[in-house]
């Protein structure tokens, strides 16, 4: 078979058919009590979620719900980390909850690897992308990264209000995962329809939501076949040629993690600089110190980690069991919660407050266990040169409207909307060093 038969048609319907599994009824009634009716795609949840968090973890520290098809959400850290690191009682063959589970058959690759994968084949699956998300690889990405958060602040100048997630965080990680991937530069617009029809689309019907994967789908193979013609070096290349026990990968596997880098590698760090612009803009202290102390930056960074965590994991129970005092029955959902485990009081001093400073910081926003995120040098880099090249440019604003602000539903949360007032005068010029 050639490469071309591999990727040829009806890829996306086969993809579909592996997925789909046990559909559950669509409910988007407003919640009546989160400890045995929550929904993260609640508005109330999107808005702040961390005073639910901190209530349940009070009352009910694994909450359930009978939507999609049933699910339990753990709030202390201990539970989340026992989950996260148990392999054996835990699934990881879907890790967005919506309403269709997908058959038990789809582990261990999954359908998107190596997130979606269970041992043993995560282990390989993983190992296949390691090379380019070292230190030394995403080193080699910071110049250009650099680069481009000036060339967004330029288009800023004369500006008294900026929308700072929808002109400057979102472009970001946009620009470095397309040009990772190989992707045109100009299909930014296309991504960000992809990443809010993936994950805010949960509680769509299993059809609504086939759809957009269906749309995605369909982008990524007409992208692979754009490199089929014409070969460069970049992961899509990669993907298509790389072997796994001798064999190419499957055409559905190859799919599957483009799939993941383009959503995970945009919507995380695009929600991490909204997240860590926002309470900058709502707290002058801290703005004016990191602005007097840009050494103190990577610290305030990894506490910005930490309280506004940005990613929820999900993960299946394999069977029937009593685990920590609840009656899981297999294939009920887990919600696995890291912002909720990153503000648990038994875990973190000061817990539900923003120290900049945190000196023991041993987060969980990028995942615990073998599901750890291999791509969390990129998002340190790219969040770090975010925060850096702004402050640098715009060192004093503030929310323009804090009632604007809007955040994203789902399991990726970053705000969607995030209008900044600039503060005395215009946006400052680059320095010389910046304009080589």
């Amino acid at each position: 078979m050639t490469v071309e038969d591999r990727f040829g048609q009806g890829l996306e319907e086969e993809r579909r058919n592996r997925v789909l599994g046990t559909v559950s009824e669509t409910v988007t009634d407003p919640v009546s009590d989160w400890a045995t009716d929550f929904s993260h795609a609640d508005p109330v949840w999107a808005a702040d979620p961390y005073p639910i968090h901190d209530d349940l973890r009070r009352r009910c520290p694994i909450a359930r719900t009978e939507r999609f098809g049933g699910a339990w959400l753990p709030t202390r850290y201990e539970d989340v980390a026992a989950i996260a690191y148990d392999t054996e009682r835990f699934s990881s063959r879907a890790i967005i909850i919506s309403n269709n589970k997908p058959p038990r058959e789809l582990a261990p690759e999954g359908d998107a690897p190596p997130i979606t994968s269970d041992p043993p084949f995560h282990h390989d699956a993983r190992r296949l992308l390691l090379p380019a998300f070292t230190k030394s690889a995403v080193a080699e990405r910071e110049t250009a990264t650099r680069a481009y958060c000036h060339e967004l602040i330029d288009a800023l100048e004369g500006q008294e209000v900026v929308d700072a997630a929808r002109d400057y965080a979102q472009h970001i990680p946009m620009r470095v995962i397309a040009d990772m991937l190989g992707l045109p530069r100009e299909d930014g617009p296309r991504f960000r329809t992809f990443v809010e029809n993936v994950l805010e689309s949960v509680s769509q019907s299993p059809e609504e939501r086939a759809g957009h994967f269906d749309e995605l789908s369909g982008y990524l193979v007409a992208q692979i076949h754009d490199h089929l013609a014409d070969p460069r070096d970049d992961l899509t290349t990669y993907l298509v040629d790389a072997e796994l026990d001798g064999r190419k990968l499957d055409p559905v596997h190859v799919v599957g993690t483009m799939m993941l880098l383009l959503i995970a590698g945009i919507d995380t760090t695009w929600s991490a600089i909204g997240a860590s612009l926002w309470h900058l803009a709502r707290t002058p202290a801290d703005r004016e110190r990191l602005v007097a102390e840009p050494g103190l930056l990577p610290t305030a960074m990894e506490e910005f980690l930490r309280a506004y965590a940005p990613v929820t994991m999900a993960r299946l129970v394999k069977e029937d069991m009593r685990w920590n005092g609840v009656d899981m029955k297999a294939d009920d959902w887990i919600l696995l919660s890291f912002p909720a485990a990153n503000r648990d009081p038994a875990q973190f001093e000061q817990a539900g407050e923003v120290v900049i400073d945190r000196e023991v910081n041993r987060h969980a926003a990028f995942g615990l266990g073998i599901h750890r995120c291999l791509g969390s040098h990129l998002a340190r880099m790219e969040l770090r040169v975010a925060l850096e090249v702004w402050l640098e440019r715009v060192p004093a604003f503030t929310l323009a409207d804090p009632a604007a602000v809007t955040w994203s539903a789902g399991q990726v949360r970053g705000p969607r909307t995030l209008p900044l007032r600039i503060l005395r005068g215009p946006v400052h010029p680059r320095t010389r060093s910046d304009r080589r």
